[in-house]
C-alpha cells in the first residue's frame, strides 16, 4: 500500500503530458488482465473491448457514442502506442513552455474528437470506404494536434534531428504530408484522422494568434465535468485574523519571463530575439 501512495504522490507531481502517458500506458497493459478474466469465464473479449473502440459505422456509433473519447486511450500494439507516447512527450515539451495545462488539455483532447469525427464522416462520404466497418484506435489525432499547434504557433523554433537543427514549422509539414501520402497504403481511416487532429492543431494556434480561444467553451465543459465528480468540501468557520498576508517578492528570472509572455500575447512568437527563445525555453526545463 505505501508503494502504491509513493506512485500516487509521484503521479501527482507529473505535468498533464507526463499524466496522459502514464494513463494511456495503464489503459495498454489493463485489457491484458481483462482478456484473461472474460476467457475465465468463457465470454469473448473482443465483444466487451470493442464498446471502447470507436466504429466506422454511424449506425454502430449512436449506440456507443462515447467512444469517440474513450477510442483515444486504447492501442492496439507496443509499437503504436510507444510511438505515439515518446511524440506526445517531445511535442508537450514545446507546448508548456509557453501555455497552461488546460490549454493543453483543450488541444489534445479536441484533437481527438475532431480526429475520431473525419474518421466517421470519411467512412460514410468516400465510395471507396463502401462494405468496409473497421474500427479506431489510438492517441494520435491528440499528438498530433498538440504537435501541429506548437509548429504553427512557433514556427522558427529549432528542434534537434540527428546531426542538425530543424524548424519546427518544416516537421509540422513533413508529418502531415507522409499522413497523406499513405491514405491508400493502408489505415486510411487512421490516417485521415491524424490529418483531422492536425487541422484542429493548425487553427487553434491559428485563432489564438488573433486572439480568440476556441477552446474556451470546451474549457468550460471540461471544468463542470471534473467538478461533478469532486467531493464538495465540509464547511467549517473560518477565524479573521488581523497578520497581513505579505507577497513574495518578484524574483528578476519572472519578470523577464513575465515580460517575454506579455511580448508574445502582444505580438507573437515570431517577435522574440534568438536570445528570448532560448531563455523561455530553458526556463520552461527548470
Amino acid at each position: 500500500m505505501s508503494r502504491f501512495n509513493t506512485f500516487l504522490q509521484r503521479f501527482s507531481q507529473f505535468n498533464i503530458a507526463e499524466k496522459l502517458i502514464v494513463i494511456n500506458v495503464v489503459c495498454f497493459v489493463v485489457p491484458f488482465f481483462l482478456r484473461s478474466i472474460l476467457f475465465l469465464f468463457d465470454m469473448p473479449p473482443q465483444s466487451f473491448l470493442s464498446l471502447f473502440e470507436l466504429p466506422s459505422s454511424l449506425e454502430t456509433f449512436i449506440y456507443q457514442p462515447w467512444s469517440l473519447f474513450t477510442y483515444g486511450f486504447l492501442h492496439d500494439s507496443l509499437g503504436h502506442i510507444f510511438w505515439n507516447m515518446l511524440l506526445l512527450y517531445y511535442a508537450s515539451q514545446f507546448f508548456l513552455n509557453l501555455f497552461s495545462s488546460q490549454r493543453f488539455i483543450n488541444v489534445y483532447f479536441m484533437g481527438i474528437l475532431l480526429g475520431g469525427l473525419v474518421f466517421l464522416l470519411s467512412y460514410a462520404i468516400f465510395p471507396v470506404f463502401k462494405d468496409q466497418s473497421p474500427q479506431m484506435v489510438g492517441a494520435s489525432a491528440g499528438v498530433m494536434a498538440v504537435l501541429i499547434f506548437s509548429c504553427t504557433y512557433m514556427p522558427t523554433q529549432e528542434v534537434r534531428l540527428l546531426f542538425f537543427n530543424v524548424k519546427l514549422m518544416y516537421v509540422g509539414i513533413a508529418l502531415v504530408i507522409v499522413d497523406i501520402l499513405q491514405i491508400p497504403t493502408g489505415n486510411a481511416g487512421g490516417h485521415l484522422a491524424h490529418i483531422g487532429g492536425a487541422g484542429l492543431g493548425y487553427f487553434y494556434a491559428q485563432q489564438l494568434q488573433n486572439g480568440k480561444d476556441i477552446g474556451s467553451d470546451f474549457e468550460r465543459f471540461w471544468k463542470w465535468l471534473s467538478n461533478l465528480f469532486k467531493a464538495k468540501p465540509k464547511m467549517t468557520k473560518v477565524h479573521k485574523s488581523t497578520t497581513r498576508k505579505t507577497r513574495k517578492p518578484t524574483t528578476s528570472n519572472q519578470e523577464k519571463i513575465d515580460r517575454i509572455l506579455d511580448k508574445i500575447s502582444a505580438s507573437g512568437y515570431d517577435s522574440l530575439s534568438k536570445e528570448e527563445k532560448d531563455y523561455l525555453f530553458k526556463a520552461g526545463k527548470k
